[in-house]
């Protein structure tokens, strides 16, 4: 087994877990494999470093060590080579990972096959003739100072809502966890497919979460108020300014992430250890 090792080295223990991880995946007869830059890092280590791309092409799964951006980060790339990925977190919330860095000593189901896979649906959106992965969410949002914008969503020939607001949410199932949950928005079984919609401080009594089927084709755009501006964001990246009139397109993606769970049940640990037992 070749495991291609994507590691956010920022976060605390990061170094010290992907440095036991290698010695693990070792142990355990599999190869770790990391980019070219960081053989300054590990050069202690039995890892095989290169290309990028190359290494992701040959290995049989990625493991991300580091927290949910890391995962965020790597989760594109994982999909768009078919490849499955395991998270092991060491950041503070990691809702996205399987493992905790002290859980090291589970990989050897990992080695045996013994897991299951989470399969994630991911979103596109078209913007300028540009299309954009969304692993998380898709986040419309008025610049700072800004006066409110309205937004129109529509699906198909119909118009969903005109609202005005500082921001509307677009997010997948995975992502309901995410900025959509401190919005408002419910929790979605993450293996679900369907499109999640929440207002952002809506200025009306109505602006309420929507879930739309996995199959609509979502058009939005925006009326600008006393020169407001929009920027868009992608799982909390690749700010784009959005231009008055301007449609956005939103839809399913036909590539699926893959996330290896070791144990089984990992969202619903999560849910209850991460978010329901600290108001307990």
């Amino acid at each position: 087994m070749k495991a291609f090792i994507c590691s956010n080295l920022k976060k605390n223990n990061s170094m010290d877990t992907v440095s036991r991880l290698c010695k693990e995946l070792n142990a355990l007869g599999s190869t770790p494999m990391m980019a070219e830059e960081f053989d300054k890092y590990f050069s202690d280590e039995k890892i095989v470093f290169g290309n990028e791309e190359q290494l992701i092409k040959e290995c049989d799964l990625l493991i991300t060590v580091g927290g949910d951006g890391t995962i965020l980060k790597w989760g594109r790339k994982a999909a768009a080579a078919n490849k499955p990925l395991l998270g092991i977190n060491t950041g503070r919330l990691g809702f996205m990972a399987t493992l905790e860095c002290d859980e090291l000593h589970k990989l050897k189901k990992l080695a045996d096959g013994d897991y299951s896979i989470s399969r994630r649906m991911l979103l596109d959106v078209t913007v300028a003739g540009q299309t954009y992965i969304a692993v998380n969410d898709i986040v419309f949002s008025k610049s700072r100072f800004a006066k409110l914008p309205e937004f129109a969503v529509s699906t198909g020939d119909f118009e969903v809502t005109k609202i005005r607001a500082d921001g509307i949410i677009f997010s997948t199932p995975t992502g309901s966890t995410a900025y959509s949950l401190s919005a408002g928005g419910p929790i979605i079984q993450p293996d679900a497919e369907c499109i999640e919609f929440t207002p952002l401080c809506a200025h009306t009594l109505f602006g309420r979460p929507m879930i739309f089927s996995a199959g609509s084709d979502l058009k939005v755009s925006f009326s600008g108020y006393e020169n407001s501006e929009v920027i868009l964001s992608i799982d909390g990246d690749d700010d784009i300014n959005i231009v008055e009139g301007e449609t956005v397109s939103i839809r399913k993606s036909d590539l699926v992430l893959n996330l290896i769970d070791i144990d089984g049940g990992s969202f619903y640990e999560a849910v209850h250890n991460k978010l329901m037992r600290p108001l307990k």
